[in-house]
């Protein structure tokens, strides 16, 4: 399956503008981000893309690859499935530019989900959750699945509501998406959707609209940089990683 991974990084962030190129040990972000995606077995290229030539500069002076996507689109899926439209692949792995940690072996595993079932549209990630605090917080969204691993629901509140204090694992959603090339050129023409723009998640446009999305669960150490704050918790674990190493 010839797998192609996109990586779209935009500058205009409202918490925290530039965010692609933030340092992250003396490095951006953004070449953190591509070149654990480029460890994949299963990967065959890797693009950032991106509307700034900012970005552009940064992933061409790394020796990576870009491709330069309109201002107008408003969302990541939209700039995603532009790019996408210019490159030859089956399969798309969407990797936000904001996970530095992501690692190349579990992008193999989503490209193996597509292997071993041929009608499968659309895969995503999740992790059991350990912080309590994370449940709670509006920024982590979580996700519950079926007993066919699934996707039932993503929400930025706590999923399942658990009214009798039962012992309940809690999911959250990693923002790592597989699409086949045909799928998701046709899920970004549909009309956003109620529950999309309530919890402001485009993966709710994908059930709204009946298609199924299986999760694969992973035990990997992510942290999401959403403030400048994240950038020293994303630091403080790689410095530990190195000292156990």
């Amino acid at each position: 399956m010839n797998a192609v991974a996109i990586i779209p990084a935009r500058y205009a962030s409202t918490r925290f503008p530039g965010k692609p190129l933030a340092p992250i040990r003396g490095i951006p972000m953004i070449e953190h981000v591509y070149r654990n995606v480029s460890k994949s077995k299963a990967i065959r290229e890797v693009w950032v893309a991106t509307d700034d030539p900012r970005i552009e500069e940064a992933v061409l002076n790394f020796g990576g690859k870009c491709i330069m996507t309109s201002k107008e689109h408003q969302t990541g899926s939209d700039r995603l499935a532009e790019a996408a439209q210019k490159l030859d692949a089956d399969l798309v792995i969407n990797v936000q530019g904001d996970e530095p940690l992501i690692r190349g072996e579990v992008l193999d595993s989503l490209v193996d989900l597509f292997l071993q079932d041929d009608t499968l549209q659309m895969a995503t990630l999740k992790s059991k959750i350990q912080d309590e605090e994370e449940i709670h917080n509006p920024n982590v969204v979580k996700v519950i699945t079926n007993l066919f691993d699934e996707a039932i629901y993503f929400s930025r509140s706590p999923i399942p509501y658990n009214r009798d204090g039962r012992q309940v694992d809690y999911f959250k959603h990693i923002g790592v998406y597989a699409y086949t090339k045909k799928f998701l050129l046709e899920y970004v023409t549909l009309p956003q959707t109620e529950l999309e723009l309530a919890e402001s998640l485009e993966q709710l446009r994908a059930l709204e609209n009946g298609a199924k999305i299986k999760v694969l669960e992973t035990d990997m150490k992510l942290i999401g940089v959403d403030t400048p704050q994240d950038i020293q918790k994303v630091e403080e674990y790689l410095l530990s990683v190195g000292e156990r190493k």
